[in-house]
Protein backbone atom coordinates (compact mmCIF):
# COMPACT_ATOMS: atom_id res chain seq x y z
CA UNK A 1 0.00 0.00 0.00
CA UNK A 2 1.42 3.50 -1.05
CA UNK A 3 0.42 6.43 0.90
CA UNK A 4 -0.22 9.57 -1.33
CA UNK A 5 1.50 12.20 -1.27
CA UNK A 6 4.61 9.91 -0.42
CA UNK A 7 6.53 11.12 2.79
CA UNK A 8 9.66 11.74 -0.03
CA UNK A 9 7.49 14.40 -1.93
CA UNK A 10 6.35 16.18 1.61
CA UNK A 11 9.87 16.42 2.52
CA UNK A 12 10.91 18.76 -0.35
CA UNK A 13 8.06 20.97 0.96
CA UNK A 14 8.66 20.88 4.32
CA UNK A 15 11.98 19.30 5.45
CA UNK A 16 11.32 18.47 8.84
CA UNK A 17 9.23 15.04 9.94
CA UNK A 18 8.34 16.65 13.03
CA UNK A 19 7.09 19.65 11.78
CA UNK A 20 5.13 18.12 9.05
CA UNK A 21 3.31 15.67 11.69
CA UNK A 22 2.66 18.52 14.05
CA UNK A 23 1.13 21.41 10.88
CA UNK A 24 -1.17 18.43 9.34
CA UNK A 25 -2.14 17.43 12.86
CA UNK A 26 -3.25 21.00 13.81
CA UNK A 27 -4.67 21.32 9.81
CA UNK A 28 -6.96 18.41 10.71
CA UNK A 29 -8.06 19.56 13.60
CA UNK A 30 -8.88 22.85 12.09
CA UNK A 31 -10.73 20.89 9.13
CA UNK A 32 -12.75 19.09 11.68
CA UNK A 33 -14.38 22.14 13.30
CA UNK A 34 -14.66 23.94 10.06
CA UNK A 35 -15.61 21.53 7.31
CA UNK A 36 -13.63 23.53 4.75
CA UNK A 37 -10.72 22.83 2.66
CA UNK A 38 -8.01 23.97 0.46
CA UNK A 39 -7.76 21.47 -2.00
CA UNK A 40 -10.51 20.97 -4.60
CA UNK A 41 -11.83 17.18 -4.61
CA UNK A 42 -9.43 15.83 -2.00
CA UNK A 43 -7.98 12.44 -2.26
CA UNK A 44 -8.19 11.34 1.20
CA UNK A 45 -11.25 10.98 3.41
CA UNK A 46 -9.58 11.31 6.44
CA UNK A 47 -8.49 14.70 7.72
CA UNK A 48 -4.69 14.25 8.07
CA UNK A 49 -4.69 13.12 4.42
CA UNK A 50 -6.46 16.02 3.11
CA UNK A 51 -3.84 18.19 5.27
CA UNK A 52 -0.80 16.26 3.48
CA UNK A 53 -2.94 16.59 -0.12
CA UNK A 54 -2.96 20.63 0.80
CA UNK A 55 1.00 20.27 2.00
CA UNK A 56 1.50 18.85 -1.65
CA UNK A 57 -0.37 21.37 -3.02
CA UNK A 58 1.29 24.02 -1.69
CA UNK A 59 -2.18 25.55 -0.37
CA UNK A 60 -0.81 24.76 3.58
CA UNK A 61 3.07 25.97 3.99
CA UNK A 62 4.88 26.88 7.23
CA UNK A 63 7.42 29.15 7.92
CA UNK A 64 10.15 29.54 10.88
CA UNK A 65 8.53 32.77 11.45
CA UNK A 66 5.15 31.27 12.67
CA UNK A 67 6.34 28.88 15.45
Amino acid sequence: MMLEPSIDALQEKINSKYTLVTLSARRARQMQETKSYLVDRPKSNKYVGIALEEIQNEKLTFSRDEE
